[in-house]
């Protein structure tokens, strides 16, 4: 079938041959729009099975399905693509799919004979999600196409692609100076924004990097621990022993952390997080670590939550480690405090703890929409249960501290 199609110059390593296919940049570059129309010139050449992910899709509508349909019609391809509500065939065979990445294991697992994968808005990828993908599509030939707006230089996808691509990888930068049909009215937001945030300007316009996202809760925290090296290689201390700090999630995710305190340090060694596992998924990865155990400290809501089950949390997970104790409630405020004067002495293993770091990095306060400035309360995204975790790690530590040995500990025995 042929085509009159037109590209940006900057994109036309989309046609050669390439493992990775790294476009990011700036907005206005037509990274997606390209991406768009490369695969459907593609897959009406030849039957190809395309794959279009993104880190969360909880609808067809977050995805790039109304991106590629607008295509279709724009290239004049409607008679040879039948658009459905989850998909899109081509008469010669040719299939697009669309799923999220986290959370979402054993159905992209189960995407066989990929030859193409787009993951579009990179940027939040975790690298779980990436280390459960790249394995993924490993047809002969396969490809994965990654298109994303970078935001942090320690994002796990920026590293991974341009700060350290894969041998052989096509990374590309692209911005609105790449891009002939760049409109008018673009071209004013842009000036506007240059003109009165410059630093902004660069990031959204140019595709620069971000020291810290704007209204980062810890930014300063972890502007220090960068500099003072903490977030480096952790190993366990067999003598030690570890204790776990959970943020419970049944629609949302379930995070822990895991960590040693050996002297004044308390060490993050390692950190977990999924979601849709009934409470036996979770409690399995705990007894398939095989740690020495300490506490696991349990958010409040775990002594009244019973998920399907006739005994709470705090039972259920007592039946398998007896060392349980519940979080004190305080205020969310108060148990950021309580996390920033421990900070400082906080060392993480970088790989094991990346996902944790990343939500860390993410933890962000709300704008209130009246006024448009930063909120007293955190926003609550996928950066918050990770952090909430780490929160209740502080405030547990406080009770640790703070609290009188008691005959009877608060547990259920």
């Amino acid at each position: 079938m042929r085509a009159n199609v037109e590209f940006p110059e900057k994109l036309a390593p989309l046609f050669e041959p390439a493992r990775y296919k790294v476009c990011y940049g700036g907005r206005g570059g037509a990274k997606s729009w390209g991406i768009a129309r490369a695969l459907l010139v593609m897959a009406a050449g030849k039957p190809l099975r395309v794959l279009c992910a993104r880190e969360i899709q909880k609808s067809i509508s977050e995805s790039v399905h109304q991106l590629l349909k607008d295509q279709i019609a724009a290239l004049g391809l409607g008679d040879f693509y039948e658009i459905l509500n989850n998909e899109i065939r081509g008469k010669n065979g040719s299939l697009f799919l669309f799923a999220g990445l986290k959370h979402n294991v054993h159905n992209i697992k189960s995407k066989e004979g990929v030859d193409i994968c787009w993951v579009e808005e990179a940027q939040t990828v975790s690298r779980n999600s990436w280390d459960t993908l790249i394995p993924t599509i490993r047809k002969e030939g396969s490809e994965i196409w990654i298109s994303f707006n970078p935001e942090l230089d320690t994002d796990e996808t920026y590293v991974r692609f341009v700060k350290n691509p894969p041998p052989g990888a096509k990374v590309i930068k692209v911005n609105w100076s790449d891009n002939p049909w760049f409109p008018a009215v673009l071209a004013d937001e842009k000036d506007h924004l240059r003109a009165t945030n410059y630093d902004a300007y660069l990031t959204v316009w140019e595709g620069h990097c971000k020291a810290v996202l704007d209204g980062a809760i810890y930014a300063n925290e972890i502007r220090k621990a960068t500099e003072e090296g903490r977030f480096t290689r952790v190993p366990c201390d067999a003598s030690k022993p570890v204790s776990t700090f959970w943020d419970l999630g049944r629609a949302d995710k379930t995070a822990i952390w895991f960590a040693q305190q050996v002297g004044f340090e308390f060490r993050l060694i390692d950190y977990y997080e999924n979601r849709g596992f009934a409470l036996g998924h979770y409690l399995k990865v705990l007894q398939d670590r095989n740690y020495l155990w300490g506490t696991h400290w349990l958010p409040h809501d775990a002594e009244n939550q019973l998920l399907g089950s006739e005994r709470t949390i705090q039972q259920q997970v007592q039946a398998v480690f007896k060392d349980v104790q519940i979080v004190p409630k305080i205020s969310v405020a108060n148990g950021i405090e309580a996390a920033r004067s421990i900070f400082n002495r906080c060392w993480f293993d970088q790989d094991k703890c990346a996902d944790g770091l990343t939500c860390l990095r993410r933890y962000r306060y709300d704008v209130d929409p009246d006024t448009g400035q930063y909120s007293k309360n955190p926003l609550h995204d996928e950066a918050s249960h990770g952090a909430d975790a780490f929160r209740y790690m502080a405030v547990s530590m406080q009770e640790a501290r703070t609290s009188v040995p008691k005959r009877n500990p608060r547990v259920v025995v």
